[in-house]
């Protein structure tokens, strides 16, 4: 898929109603400053599409963006920020959780991780909740334009340990360089457009119209 249209919805505190709800979406969990904003204007091609910030933990709200009028990204505040308070933590906590129970058109979740660093305990944790509650993702690892490609195989290592995923099963991703863009809109065309389930092939004696003939 292309994206050819990406539009700022709303802020929400908390999870609600909004113009648009209904269609189909596709959530972006991650620590703060791990890149969430930066991949989303990359994907877009929207440079300002989503803000960005040199302080971590500055998104505080759950951001709504419509693309191509087909589904909406939702992009959920990052957590880990040390210098939050517990209260503002557990505040933050709740809105995401309150998310994923109410939201009823969430499709799967886009997790991203530092390919730079070993996953926090707080990256465990949720990919412990969305294995929990069966809600399908894929572990995005980002900024590795600061990598060379050679040590990128061996960064995924631990992050494959602690998630419990495959090497494959990882995109690689750079909002410098746009590595990983066309990879992960082929993801998003798959999450739209499952494949379907074949039909059960019918036996062959069921076809027949001939009436059975009595011996």
């Amino acid at each position: 898929m292309e994206i050819k249209r990406a539009d700022f919805v709303t802020s929400l505190p908390a999870y609600r109603d909004f113009p648009g709800r209904g269609l189909p979406q596709i959530a972006i969990v991650g620590k703060s400053n791990v890149g969430k904003s930066s991949l989303i204007n990359r994907l877009t091609r929207r440079n300002k599409l989503a803000r960005t910030s040199a302080t971590p933990g500055k998104t505080r709200l759950i951001n709504v963006f419509l693309i191509n009028e087909q589904f909406h990204l939702i992009d959920l505040p990052g957590y880990g920020f040390a210098k939050v308070d517990k209260q503002e933590k557990a505040r933050w906590g709740k809105m995401m959780q309150d998310y994923f129970e109410a939201s009823d058109e969430l499709l799967h979740v886009f997790c991203l991780v530092d390919i730079r660093h070993d996953p926090t305990a707080d990256d465990i944790q949720m990919n412990t909740f969305l294995r929990q509650m069966g809600i399908p993702f894929t572990v995005i690892a980002t900024k590795c334009d600061k990598i060379s490609r050679g040590a990128r195989q061996k960064q995924l290592a631990p992050i494959c340990r602690a998630l419990l995923v495959q090497p494959w099963q990882i995109i690689c991703f750079s909002s410098e360089d746009g590595t990983g863009r066309d990879q992960l809109l082929e993801e998003i065309d798959k999450v739209l457009t499952p494949e379907e389930e074949p039909e059960d092939i019918q036996d062959a004696s069921d076809l027949s119209d001939e009436p059975e003939t009595v011996q």
